[in-house]
Parts: C-alpha cells; structure tokens; sequence
C-alpha cells in the first residue's frame, strides 16, 4: 500500500503539472531513495507556478498549513509533507542564523539545487515521471560513498554545513572529499549556536554505525578545536601498551564510541550514553604519567568530571545531560574493576546505588573494555570474551534491583513507630538505606533503625 505523503505528493505534482508548473523530490529524501535507505521525511519543490496558484491548489486537497511564509513552506493538515517552493540564500551576517531568503518559483531547477550543500543533497526527482535531475554529480558521489560541497562560494556562507559534513559521514560510512575538507577548514565556526552544533552531534551520535567518523573528519578539518577541545587533546595522549595495544587515547576513545553506537538499542538514555562515551577518558589527557616504565592514568576518572562538564556547558544547558555524562565518568570504571578485584557483593551495591543510570553504567563498562584492538585494527578480544564478566555483572545488578523493589523503612514507618520528624530523621533514613543496600528484610532494617535512631537521641 502507497504511502499516504507520497500518494499526496503526486496528487499535488499532477495539479501543479495542469497548471504548467513541475514538483520534485528534493534533498536528503531523493538521496535516500537511491540508497535503498527509508526516509520518511518527505520534501517536494514547485517549480514554474507562482504562490497564489499553488496556495489555491493546496486549498482545494486539504487544509493548507504555512510552517514558513517567509521561506515559500507550506503544508497540509495530517500529512508528513514539506512542500516547498525554490529559493535563494545570501548570508547577511556571521553564523547559521542571518540569511535574506528570496523565494522564486522561476528560478529554474539547476539554480535551486545550486543552494544546496552537498551534491548528494541536491538531487532532484521528478514526483510524477520519476526522472532524476543531477547537475552536480551527485550519483557519482553516493556511489564513491563521497560528502563533496556543490558550490565553494555559498557553501562558506553557512559554517553549519562543516558539521553537517562531518554527521554525513558519520551516518552513511562516507569520506569527505579533499577539496571539501579544505574548503571547511578556512570556515569560521564562532558564531554558530550551540543548539545548532549539538543538533549535528546528536543526529551523527545516535545515527550512525560508526560515529568515530564524525570526530575524524573534523579533526582532518582542522575543526574540533573550537567546539571539541577536550576530544581534540587526546590525539596524542599515549596509552601502556599492555592493556591498549590500539595505541593512543584518542584511538581508545574512537573505538569505545563505535561500540556504544553498537549498544544502543539496550540504552535508557541512548544520547547520554554516547556523549559519556565521548568524554569517558578525557580525564587522561591531564593524568597520564610515566611511572616505573609503564603509563599510567591515575584519577583519570575523577579527574574528568569537570573536563566533561566543561565540554557539555559549552554545548547545551540541559542540567539531567550533564549530571548523567559527569556521573558516568566518574564510574565508568567501577564494575570491570569489581570483577577484576573479586570485590564483595555490598561493592556492587554501592556502585549501582550512586550511579545515576546503572544499566547504561554497565553498557559503557562492556564498550570501554571491548573498544580496543591491535595496531593493525583487529579486535584481540571478541564479544564473548566479556560473557562471564557481562553475566556476573547482570546478576548482580538484578540483585540490586531486587533489593531495591523489596519493601524498606520509609519516614511514615518512623511516624508510625511514634517519632516526629526532625533533624534525626535524614540521618535515619540513610541508615535504613544502607540495610535495604545490604539485603535485610522491612522488618530487620525497621528494628535496627529505630535502634539506631533512639541513640542519636540520647547522644544529642
């Protein structure tokens, strides 16, 4: 059965093609389609009608919505469909955020797609013939799997479109071009927003196979020095040999970020746990030290919080986001560690008690362990390699979650039992949590924290 946004596209083309005008597919949909990827966004662009007529052809299939007068975008009530008209762009100001937008239904088709910013984005598709336009050797691109600008002159005009390299890669396994890769590095990226570069980091976080790529390409961009220092600093921070024979951290950090992308379908807060990928070691980069002639990273990941913080607060102000990542530094190395130290079963309660998210915890402590290989790229440890320690683990934090669904000693049991509330009272419930961490039954911790509690108040 035909989608019902493409089954409205063509009932649009065939309207506009009565009134002389033509619709395409545009931009990532076209691209996209000839990749054999889905792609639900659905984007059409009215050429050869001017907007009165297609305001009233769109009248006539539904209620007409306009997400954007000043663009020439419109839409239609309970339909996934941007219809657009052409346009040109000229930067007015620094930044992805001044433009004058001229809309102009006869600019022409080879002059609309020129706006574009990468030629496998400025395909364009016939909606009713199906014929594909190509004035920029887009085809050729997707298939040498190559990110390439369409014109150096507008393609300056938005510093944006460098991280939008850099995220298409990342998401399709593509390269970009060398004459792109120069182009980008002459581009000032200080005026961008913050929201804008996040959005770039979230689609190539949480999209892509390999998200590495999107660290790599701006690195060979010269790029990552802006927005991304504290990554950038790990490049060559070396690393003891014996237990990361992949070599540096920033190859340590590459890999450990392709195996959470591998993770993630298991997440609780999948942007979390990759941004925590990201920032997991970057604690090294001031820590790590020669001793006895071996490299060390002591305090690595204490010493890491705030880097991480540093690095989030110049991205976003979601305060949930940053106590997640900053936590997961902090601990990303407690449940291997555990294991290796054949800790007690109230180590492993502990752990899971002040991280934030102990699931995603122990995804990050599988990625950190499996994210290494030799100097020729070869994975020395395969998956089932951490089985034993990935069903330790799972075991207990299965524990800690019984524990902690069982019932435990709330304040109301402490009024109930005759005592008001007061300073005592926190000390109290600390107490009783500490028990409830330890396994004991509502009874056993009620009986010893009201114990507890009748001696602080006799000793104050």
């Amino acid at each position: 059965m035909e989608d019902k946004n493409l089954a409205m596209a063509k009932r649009v083309a065939a309207a506009v093609a009565d009134a002389g005008g033509k619709t395409y597919y545009v931009g990532g949909f076209v691209r996209d389609r000839l990749l054999g990827r889905e792609n639900k966004d659905v984007d059409i662009e009215v050429h050869g009608i001017d907007v009165h007529t297609l305001e009233g052809i769109l009248d006539g299939l539904g209620k007409r919505l306009t997400m954007g007068a000043s663009f020439g975008i419109m839409g239609l009530e309970h339909y996934d469909l941007d219809i657009a008209m052409p346009r040109s762009e000229v930067a007015t100001g620094r930044g992805h955020k001044d433009f004058a937008v001229f809309v102009d239904p006869f600019i022409g088709e080879e002059r609309a797609a020129r706006r574009r910013d990468f030629t496998i984005n400025a395909l364009m598709q016939d909606v009713l013939s199906e014929e594909v336009l190509d004035f920029f050797g887009g085809r050729d691109d997707l298939a040498r799997r190559c990110i390439r600008h369409v014109d150096p002159r507008t393609f300056v005009e938005d510093p944006l479109r460098v991280f939008r390299a850099a995220q298409f890669a990342a998401r399709f396994d593509f390269e970009v071009a060398p004459d792109t890769v120069e182009l980008s590095s002459t581009m000032d990226l200080g005026a961008l927003s913050r929201e804008r570069v996040m959005g770039e980091l979230s689609k190539a976080l949480l999209k892509a196979n390999r998200p590495s790529v999107f660290f790599e390409e701006l690195r060979k961009m010269r790029q990552l020095w802006l927005w991304f220092p504290e990554v950038e600093a790990l490049w060559e921070v070396p690393q003891d040999a014996i237990h990361h024979p992949e070599g540096t951290v920033w190859n340590h950090t590459m890999l450990v970020v392709d195996e959470t992308a591998r993770l993630l379908g298991q997440a609780t807060y999948p942007l979390g746990l990759m941004i925590s990928a990201v920032c997991h070691d970057l604690g090294k980069a001031v820590t790590t030290r020669e001793k006895d002639g071996r490299l060390h990273a002591y305090g690595h990941e204490v010493e890491g919080v705030p880097i991480a913080q540093a690095l989030l607060r110049r991205l976003t102000n979601e305060s949930r986001l940053v106590r997640y990542v900053c936590n997961m530094v902090e601990l990303h190395m407690r449940p291997n560690m555990l294991v290796a130290n054949n800790a007690k079963v109230k180590s492993y309660m502990r752990t899971f008690d002040v991280s934030c998210c102990p699931r995603d915890l122990l995804l990050l402590a599988k990625a950190d362990h499996l994210g290494r290989a030799d100097e020729q790229g070869r994975k020395p440890l395969p998956e089932e390699g951490y089985g034993d320690i990935e069903r330790q683990l799972e075991e207990l934090l299965a524990e800690y979650d019984r524990r902690m669904a069982a019932p435990h000693v709330t304040g109301n049991d402490l009024i109930e039992a005759g005592y008001e509330p007061g300073p005592l009272f926190s000390d109290a419930l600390a107490y009783a949590h500490k028990l409830r961490l330890a396994g004991r039954d509502k009874d056993d911790q009620l009986r010893q924290t009201l114990g507890y509690l009748r001696g602080l108040a006799r000793t104050r």
